[in-house]
């Protein structure tokens, strides 16, 4: 039997999302017991030229919800770039996570040659439903997870592999 399109996007998300909230948790838990200002953990980047944690996590809302959106043709759920908290951003993740549940695999499926258009400010990109999904999509994903974790633990957080990887 094949691997449906549904199960190599939406269920990596899921979890993806249970590890990240973790993170964020272990974040805030060593803001607090370390007496630093959330918001200098917040407003941390790798680099100057990278966005900040609340960014990432916001980047990585938008990946996984678009990719609902753009291979299941399914209406977005718009969500504002405003969250300056762990509890907002925790709240974002449980929103994203809540629409990914009620995507019905039915209308992912199956669409692995359909055209999928990615358009940004500065360009427009084509891909077939499956390369957008295995060659962006998951892959853009994991790149804002991972910088979330970076930041974090860049920061001082304990965060090991395990954190990252998520139960197993």
């Amino acid at each position: 039997m094949a691997t449906e399109l549904y199960d190599l996007t939406i269920p990596v998300f899921l979890r993806g999302f249970n590890a990240l909230s973790v993170i964020l948790e272990k974040g805030r838990a060593h803001a607090d017991e370390n007496r630093i200002p959330h918001e200098k953990l917040l407003s941390a980047r790798l680099c100057e030229d990278m966005a900040p944690l609340t960014s990432q996590i916001q980047r990585a809302s938008d990946a996984a919800k678009f990719t609902a959106v753009r291979l299941g043709q399914i209406e977005n759920v718009p969500m504002d770039d405003n969250e300056a908290s762990f509890d907002a951003l925790l709240d974002r993740i449980a929103r994203t996570v809540a629409f990914l549940e009620s995507v019905d695999p039915a209308a992912i499926n199956g669409r692995e040659d359909a055209d999928v258009e990615l358009k940004t400010p500065n360009k427009s990109f084509a891909f077939k439903g499956r390369a957008y999904a295995l060659n962006f999509a998951l892959p853009n994903f994991y790149f804002h997870v991972t910088t979330a974790y970076a930041i974090l633990r860049s920061r001082g957080v304990p965060l090991g592999k395990m954190d990252y990887l998520g139960g197993i």
